[in-house]
């Protein structure tokens, strides 16, 4: 499959800021030109939101994990080909909240399931297609965690009810990610001010993917 677009995704843990993070980048992209593509994971679509409520309802404490596993990469399928894949070859810039690295990150490493275990569930799901850019917003567990609950419009949802630890190997699955995809993934320190992380942002874009008016550098 060739696509003509360009396919951002934002990763990082509970409260890092990523919703307001692609809000800033989509800016950023129509200013240089580009008609985007807002879309979250799991979610985006009207099948996918349904198995979003499944998977993040507070009831489900009974999960397994294995399930959890599966559950995102059904989302995730049923979102690429009708949604994302679409997009892309329609030559659009899509951002989207979340995509594989939250598996591996959550399921993979939190869970204690395996990356590589992970990984094979989602390479089923994706085939080749993968995200040219994903910018890993790196928040502090407790602050991130903090701002959620100063937060009183955000919906606290299965995941956000997590002890600190499992957000903290959560942070560390991302970081193991990091080393391994360094040519795909950004490090932003989230722990910083709003206006400091969308300023990281787009230098990211610039500087990874040749952002300029009209079109990407090296596409």
């Amino acid at each position: 499959m060739t696509n003509k677009g360009v396919f951002i995704t934002v990763e990082g843990g509970e409260g890092a800021g990523k919703t307001s993070a692609v809000r800033s980048m989509e800016t950023i992209l129509q200013k240089h030109g580009f008609e985007t593509v807002v879309t979250r994971e799991p979610g985006g679509i009207p099948i996918a939101e349904q198995i979003r409520e499944v998977i993040l309802d507070r009831r489900n404490t009974e999960m397994d994990g294995r399930t959890e596993a599966l559950l995102y990469a059904a989302a995730r399928r049923q979102h690429l080909v009708q949604k994302v894949i679409p997009a892309l070859r329609e030559g659009k810039a899509v951002l989207c909240d979340r995509f594989i690295d939250s598996s591996l990150a959550y399921q993979g490493y939190a869970r204690g399931l395996g990356i590589d275990e992970v990984l094979d569930i989602n390479r089923f799901a994706i085939r080749d297609t993968m995200p040219d850019l994903t910018l890993f917003l790196d928040v502090t567990p407790r602050i991130g965690l903090e701002r959620i609950q100063s937060n009183r419009q955000r919906e606290v949802n299965r995941l956000d009810l997590e002890a600190l630890a499992f957000h903290e190997r959560v942070r560390e699955g991302y970081r193991l990610l990091l080393q391994r995809y360094p040519d795909r993934i950004v490090r932003i320190d989230a722990d910083r001010p709003e206006a400091d992380v969308v300023r990281d942002l787009n230098d990211a874009m610039v500087e990874r993917l040749g952002l300029r008016a009209g079109g990407w550098n090296n596409r």
